[in-house]
């Protein structure tokens, strides 16, 4: 009997399990039949996001207000938990107190404690517990995600530097919240302002008793803020800023990450300790306790409260943002253009709460106003503009986003949808739904909640204490970056240059054409716009390049999305290299000059530092100079020379050891002092050294135009050898007597050449490069051209030149690394090389910006 039970429960499992596994796939058919009008989603099969894994999150992708925690009641609330513990700290003295015991040793040795058990994290805590400071920083990813999250954490101790895995310990980093709030303990952050918010959003950890080394250089005043002028300053550290931008959430990360991340923390004890002694000198003869006051204004940080980014409707602050920079100034927007862009925008929002990604990674601000300009007329129009109009971002292109669901678009533009007020409802049913076509998720499961969410809700203004939402300190640090960095009149005056029978040579500003005229070489013809006539045969036509670029107006705009309120030159091709063209084949500067706003101008600039990698890896030559050398160890001869063997010093490191020595000797601990010094010493081939050899030392490297520069900016005195002042010198009087020469008359008295008969072929060259350009020359591009005009002239440059160092040539940038490269493709490929290099800059550009206004005649295959 008990074998016949078993054997009908056996079979009864079985015929269950059967039928499961039939209704299953059923369903799972069903769905797909209810979804054929929808693209399968991509988070389906996508495991590159991390968070996925996170089991519990506090701010979600929701519209609902972020909570706080509360520790004394054990809930959310939406209250500061520590306020009373942080007005207290504010309301006492701030005793000042040494950051670091005894002498410092400042050397990042190659160990330190990699964090990811959770039996690690308490072990951490523990130790903490027993310190009176320690020093903190983050590493943030914000790209594939919508809110971001913290993917590092760095903590150090004077003994020791810990590397937290936030990603694999997310869930359980709240261990770290005694530590954090204990007011006893001194935290110590750079520019805490973001990261003290994003502890409250990740890990409910706040922050009490805080020393913000930001807020330290305020008070004193310093003439930058950044920790990369700190570590520089008092560390002789130089940081590669370029690696805040890598993706933190690799794993395992790399070496280079590794002492990135290490330095962000380990030297911050020892920086705010110089930094508090600095605040308590600066008390004498002063009213007011200065390390008081930085503390204060420190621990005001600490009384922050995060709050999610929410608009008014859902997408308005973006879509009032893109209607105001990319439409605005171009021809009147009409009410339906307006519709579309706030319809995009909306969905955009949408989307990328859904999907847990960012904005732009979903689609750029350039792609909705393409697509909102002109409307697609079917879908696979759709699919095509998508693919076309997209590219202004760096990242792939359409995203997987918009390739998942780009019938949404189709429908969304297309008249027959629906009224904007349903657009947030009717998607959300569509993606959430119960026919869903997007995972569920602890992301995006609250959006359900919401699905009587009217799309203007008084309630998200309230919160933020504004209509839109937008952070005004980032609107107006955007607004401060365009006003000082951005042109301040009109790049092209559009003026005309003809020849003397009649034919259009090209457009230029005025200040060219007034060039002319003061020089009785041309005379105006007409004055509304301007133009002249020239007096003389120039050497070149526009016609003889068999390109009509040259005689073509240009508009004063974003050549990448049409901005015309602000704008700034772009260089194509860096001029690290093409300053070293021969000159005939760079005297076409304006080909490769262009207008960009700040936003398509940081997309370019961003391509074109990775392509300067890859160029560095292609032909084996490093961006930067490794070594230098004083040759006056060698030759008896002052200067230096770049040097590949070991007895060189890095010029970054050897300035940065001659600055810090400078500033901060005195004040240095004695190894570390002992340890710049030697570096100082090995360049000067292992001599004593004084303060005038660090002086000079400072100044290794540098351009001339670098060094005023410096001087200017640093308040430093240096002094000048006789052969800088040659150099200078000899610098500004060749501009004046080669130009002088070479035209055949005297600049002051005005007589002409053409009517003295001295029209020679020098004179040709000159003048056929002053008409190559229609846009306005910066001094340094003049100072180029006129230096190129007969460099085999011994009399050129007074003073010795080193043959393996060009003394106007800087080694602290890119510029040996261009003329190398340059040098290598004339020797292997010749001129051909040059103009296929060039192409490939200009392919690298296009596919960056994906411009849509370049003036006509422009061409990738630009013949130079």
């Amino acid at each position: 009997m008990e074998i016949i039970e078993k054997v009908k429960l056996i079979i009864t499992f079985t015929v269950i399990l059967f039928f499961s596994t039939i209704f299953f796939y059923s369903r799972r058919k069903l769905r797909k039949q209810k979804n054929s009008s929808n693209s399968f989603c991509y988070l389906e099969t996508d495991e590159s996001k991390p968070q996925s894994s996170f089991k519990h999150i506090l701010a979600d992708n929701s519209y609902n207000p972020f909570k706080h925690f509360n520790p004394n009641q054990d809930k959310v609330s939406n209250s500061h938990p520590y306020e009373k513990e942080i007005t207290a700290l504010l309301e006492s003295s701030f005793e000042r107190f040494r950051f670091v015991d005894g002498e410092v040793d400042l050397e990042m040795k190659g160990s330190h404690v990699w964090v990811d058990k959770e039996e690690q994290l308490k072990e951490l805590v523990e130790v903490l517990s027993k310190e009176r400071v320690f020093a903190v920083d983050t590493e943030q990813h914000s790209l594939r995600s919508f809110l971001g999250f913290t993917a590092l954490m760095q903590i150090s101790t004077q003994c020791e530097d810990y590397l937290v895995d936030t990603i694999v310990l997310h869930d359980v980093m709240g261990i770290l919240r005694p530590a954090f709030a204990n007011p006893d303990i001194c935290k110590v952050f750079h520019g805490a302002d973001n990261d003290v918010l994003w502890l409250q959003r990740d890990f409910h950890i706040y922050v009490v008793n805080l020393f913000d080394t930001a807020k330290a250089c305020e008070v004193l005043s310093k003439p930058h803020k950044s920790l990369a002028y700190l570590l520089e300053t008092y560390c002789g550290v130089a940081k590669n800023k370029m690696l805040q931008l890598e993706d933190w959430r690799l794993r395992p990360l790399s070496e280079e990450m590794i002492q990135y991340a290490r330095a962000d923390a380990h030297y911050l004890l020892y920086i705010a300790d110089r930094m508090a002694t600095e605040l308590q000198n600066q008390n004498i003869g002063c009213l007011h306790d200065n390390f008081k006051e930085a503390s204060r204004l420190s621990n005001k940080t600490c009384l922050q409260l995060y709050k999610k980014e929410i608009a008014a409707s859902p997408g308005d602050s973006a879509a009032s943002s893109i209607l105001s920079r990319y439409l605005n100034g171009q021809e009147p927007f009409n009410s339906e253009t307006k519709e579309l862009v706030e319809r995009l925008c909306l969905w955009r929002d949408l989307m990328a709460r859904v999907h847990d990604e960012s904005l732009r990674y979903v689609l750029s601000d350039q792609a909705i106003v393409a697509l909102a300009s002109k409307p697609p007329t079917t879908a696979t129009k759709a699919d095509l503009d998508l693919n076309s109009c997209t590219l202004g971002s760096i990242l792939t292109s359409p995203s997987p986003v918009v390739r998942s669901h780009s019938k949404d678009i189709f429908e969304l533009l297309s008249k027959r949808t629906y009224n904007l007020s349903d657009v947030f409802e009717t998607y959300i049913q569509k993606h959430l739904g119960p026919n869903e076509s997007c995972p569920l998720s602890i992301y995006n499961y609250l959006l359900l909640t919401k699905l009587n969410l009217k799309v203007t809700n008084s309630d998200f203004a309230k919160q933020n204490g504004v209509k839109a939402s937008t952070r005004i300190g980032r609107k107006a640090s955007r607004q401060l970056f365009v006003q000082k960095f951005s042109c301040k009149a009109p790049v092209y005056h559009n003026c005309r240059i003809y020849a003397s029978d009649g034919r259009l040579l090209c457009y230029c500003d005025r200040r060219k054409l007034e060039w002319y005229l003061r020089r009785d070489l041309a005379k105006l013809v007409e004055n509304d716009p301007p133009a002249i006539i020239l007096l003389f045969e120039p050497k070149g036509r526009p016609e003889d390049e068999d390109n009509d670029f040259y005689i073509q107006s240009k508009k004063n705009m974003c050549v990448g999305c049409g901005e015309r309120n602000h704008y700034l030159r772009y260089r194509i091709i860096p001029s690290c290299y093409r300053v070293h063209f021969p000159e005939h084949l760079k005297s076409h500067r304006s080909h490769d000059i262009v207008l960009l706003c700040v936003d398509c101008h940081e997309i370019a600039h961003s391509a074109a530092e990775k392509h300067k990698r890859r160029v560095a890896g292609k032909f084996g030559i490093p961006l930067f100079v490794q070594k230098v050398t004083n040759t006056e160890v060698n030759s008896g001869t002052p200067g230096y020379e770049e040097n590949v063997d070991e007895a060189g010093v890095s010029p970054l490191q050897l300035r940065s050891s001659a600055m810090a020595l400078l500033r901060h000797g005195s004040n240095m601990p004695a190894k570390r002092r002992e340890e710049l010094t030697q570096i100082v010493m090995k360049f000067y081939g292992g001599r004593n050294i004084t303060e005038e050899d660090l002086e000079k030392a400072l100044l290794v490297g540098m351009s001339p135009h670098e060094r005023r520069r410096l001087k200017k900016k640093r308040g430093l005195s240096f002094g000048h050898s006789p052969d800088d002042e040659a150099n200078e010198n000899s610098a500004d009087n060749v501009s004046n007597s080669t130009l002088a020469d070479t035209l055949g008359y005297d600049l002051t008295s005005g007589s002409h050449p053409a009517r003295e008969g001295k029209h020679d072929k020098q004179e040709d060259q000159l003048l056929a490069v002053e008409l190559d350009t229609s846009t306005r020359d910066t001094s340094e591009d003049l100072e180029s051209r006129m230096s190129s005009i007969d460099r085999s002239d011994s009399s050129y440059c007074n003073g010795t030149v080193s043959p393996k160092y060009n003394k106007k040539l800087s080694l602290l940038g890119h510029g040996p690394h261009g003329k190398e490269v340059v040098d290598h493709i004339l020797k292997e490929d010749g001129e051909d090389g040059i103009r296929e290099f060039c192409q490939t800059w200009r392919q690298v550009f296009v596919e960056a910006v994906n411009p849509r206004f370049l003036p006509s005649g422009w061409d990738v295959m630009h013949r130079i």
